[in-house]
């Protein structure tokens, strides 16, 4: 189930001048807004399975939705390889 967003309720546009991947493991956020972030759990079709990175809540989200963004905005600590 996909929760509803405020991007539903005002019809923001999601289009992107650009692809992006959107991978296992991204730090990713849903809209035009900078929180919350999530990351991703698993990607299967156009969904992605995302969990907040704040509260731990999963949840779906059309991967369409998601923007990329940098570990290091999010406040995510990214162990060295």
């Amino acid at each position: 189930m996909t929760l509803p967003s405020y991007s539903d309720a005002f019809s923001i546009s999601h289009e992107r001048p650009y692809d992006e991947d959107i991978h296992v493991g991204d730090i990713v956020r849903t809209g035009e807004n900078f929180h919350p972030h999530f990351t991703v759990i698993a990607v299967s079709g156009d969904k992605a399975w995302v969990r907040n990175i704040q509260n731990g809540a999963d949840s779906l989200a059309l991967l369409e939705r998601c923007r990329k963004i940098d570990p290091a905005a999010a406040g995510v600590a990214v162990a060295a390889e």
